[in-house]
């Protein structure tokens, strides 16, 4: 584990070379990718399942919301990159640093719960998806569905322009089923540009909007975009941060009108097919599949309806897992092995849907799809009303905060959401308290959590103001060298000594032992890894604050114990302590490596991995262990 105050993966940031790029063309090039993993997340199973269920009650009557949910969606992700870029920080790096510890947790907890529901749709898409291509039963879908792991940690391996490759492949696999889908749907085009024009029918259309907007501004992405725009390097003056802002939101808007293509594609396959033949309730997946070839006279459009789903689940649950250790990293401080914090929220998600599959049949899946958006609505406010007061903060964005036009745009639409999460819950509690026959759960249980809901938006709203920012940087790791060296030092014969810093309470200890070892004639290289998952992705090509501090931090050690006379280098390696430490032992003519113990055992040497019993077995010097 580790909890010392890193920047989750703002070590992205400064990663990907963006300068020196002479024509327009390979610049903007330099910036594509990022919004193209943000835009899975609004292609999701969740969105098949909302739009499914919009277009075939409603016909082409819901396609504004799309639309509006895809403006608001282009709105708030610039706002995410302009943090991002500008301050250096993903959303929940920024709320641990505005908030005080107790209401960043409880936007933790929200946050992910949001993360949850949006894995809960890829976990069910996932499993309907091998359903209906291989005919694979649900609960064995849903089951299978948590070797995905082992998916997203390899491409993670193989770096971040491969993964955004891979995620580009998904995409086009998506968008060009569905256009295969459109030529056989052959759709109404009077009607569709009718559904241009905003209108609601009834509660039940409100319900769906809802979920189309909670299927579409996702609050997860909100996170993950803020710390993926870090990953290119670019000039930190105006100009360069202007460029950076330009092409980044030409990225967005790419990305994401390609996403509204996609659900825009989805409604309109179920409203020219089934409510054009007055098939009102097809709301779920596997309706739809099923009715496809009869009703379009070919059997190719079920087939690409189901490549296009596994498409889109396996697409958004890798998004979604960076996502999860961005939220747990920026708001925590809490580090773990990517696969362990994988594997939970993955676990979180398989649970209500093997409840759902087992208990409800495989007809239940696809109300717990629209209930899992509606779920990702509700978090909407949580997540968007923080990120607004930080771009619009003069302190906090060096100048380039958002002006009014857009300040006023972004709080409109806070106010749409919010307003209609509110009365969603609102009608629904009423509704639970009609028909309830034993409504003192309902009092004691729900009214409560809404209660307190609605008291912590007004908090964030009203409370986070400029003077609560704290623009400095905090202090990322502890000076603990104050030990006097000289008395902890005894001349030994070892005469090149290696030691691994974790900038940690136990550095003093590995030091001072060393020093004792060698003295003042030997000669002292600290070592220190970078072992967040960028730095595992992009190795020593990392270029980012937290490299910067780590290594200036390197070199106060260094400092400290020159003045005291002894002999010092360091070195910074970057990704798995196990694998780079005997590289760096290994390829210097070390006489002794000394390691500093853990500090853990058992399962949570499982839970956070181990450095010490590898790293000796990689080595062929002797080992000291503190």
């Amino acid at each position: 584990m580790d909890r010392r105050s890193h920047r989750s993966l703002e070590e992205v940031h400064g990663t990907i070379e963006t300068s020196g790029k002479k024509s327009t063309w390979k610049k903007l090039l330099a910036f594509l990718g990022p919004a193209y993993l943000v835009s899975v997340g609004y292609m999701d199973p969740g969105n098949w399942a909302t739009d499914i269920a919009g277009g075939s009650q409603f016909g082409y009557t819901l396609i504004w919301v799309l639309l509006m949910s895809n403006i608001m969606a282009l709105l708030l992700q610039s706002l995410c990159a302009r943090l991002g870029v500008v301050r250096g920080r993903d959303l929940a790096q920024a709320s641990r640093e505005a908030y005080n510890p107790f209401v960043n947790f409880v936007l933790y907890i929200l946050a992910e719960i949001a993360i949850v529901a949006c894995d809960l749709a890829e976990v069910i898409g996932m499993a309907i998806g091998l359903n209906l291509l291989f005919g694979l039963p649900m609960v064995w879908g849903v089951t299978i569905t948590a070797l995905d792991t082992f998916l997203l940690l390899f491409l993670l391996n193989k770096g971040m322009r491969k993964m955004e490759v891979f995620i580009i492949g998904l995409i086009f696999i998506i968008g060009g089923s569905f256009v295969i889908e459109m030529f056989f749907a052959k759709p109404d085009m009077g009607d569709l540009m009718a559904g241009f024009i905003p209108s609601l029918p009834n509660s039940a259309a409100l319900y769906i909007a809802i979920g189309i907007i909670g299927a579409t501004v996702m609050p997860h992405n909100l996170y993950l975009h803020s710390s993926l725009v870090q990953s290119r390097k670019i000039e930190r003056t105006k100009k360069g941060i202007k460029q950076a802002l330009k092409f980044n939101f030409i990225d967005s808007a790419i990305a994401l009108n390609l996403a509204f293509f996609v659900n825009a594609a989805i409604l309109i396959l179920a409203a020219a097919v089934f409510h054009k033949n007055g098939m009102y309730e097809v709301a779920e997946i596997q309706d739809a599949h099923e009715l496809l070839a009869p009703l379009l006279g070919s059997n190719l459009a079920p087939m690409f309806f189901a490549i296009a789903l596994i498409a889109a689940g396996q697409s958004s649950t890798l998004t979604g897992t960076l996502a999860g250790q961005i939220v747990m990293e920026g708001h925590l401080n809490l580090r773990i092995q990517p696969w362990v914090r994988r594997l939970i929220t993955r676990m979180l998600a398989i649970i209500p849907a093997l409840f759902t599959v087992i208990y409800f049949g495989e007809s239940g899946t696809g109300k717990l799809l629209v209930l899992s958006q509606v779920v990702l609505s509700l978090q909407l406010g949580f997540a968007i009303i923080p990120l607004i007061h930080f771009v619009s903060s003069k302190k906090m964005m060096n100048g380039f905060h958002i002006k009014w036009p857009l300040r006023i745009g972004s709080w409109l639409i806070t106010i749409i959401i919010v307003g209609l999460n509110a009365k969603l819950v609102y009608d629904e509690i009423t509704g639970w308290l009609t028909t309830s026959e034993n409504p003192i759960y309902i009092w004691t249980l729900v009214i409560p959590a809404a209660i307190g809901a609605a008291v912590l938006l007004i908090y964030i709203t009203f409370k986070t103001t400029v003077k609560d920012f704290k623009t400095e940087n905090r202090k990322m790791v502890p000076h603990i060298l104050d030990a006097k060296v000289d008395e902890l030092a005894r001349p030994l014969s070892y005469k090149k000594i290696a030691i691994p810093v974790d900038f940690s309470t136990s550095d003093e200890k590995s030091i001072s032992a060393a020093l004792q070892l060698g003295g003042k004639d030997a000669e002292y290289t600290l070592i220190h890894i970078v072992e967040t998952p960028g730095a595992m992705i992009y190795g020593d090509e990392i270029d980012d604050y937290e490299t910067e501090s780590d290594e200036a931090f390197l070199n106060t050690y260094k400092e400290k114990l020159e003045e005291k006379g002894f002999k010092v280098s360091v070195k910074l390696g970057f990704g798995s302590p196990k694998k780079h430490i005997p590289k760096i032992v290994n390829a210097t003519e070390f006489d002794l490596l000394v390691l500093g113990g853990h500090g853990h055992s058992g399962f949570k040497d499982l839970l956070f991995g181990t450095t010490v019993d590898s790293v000796r077995h990689k080595v062929k010097i002797p080992v000291f262990i503190v």
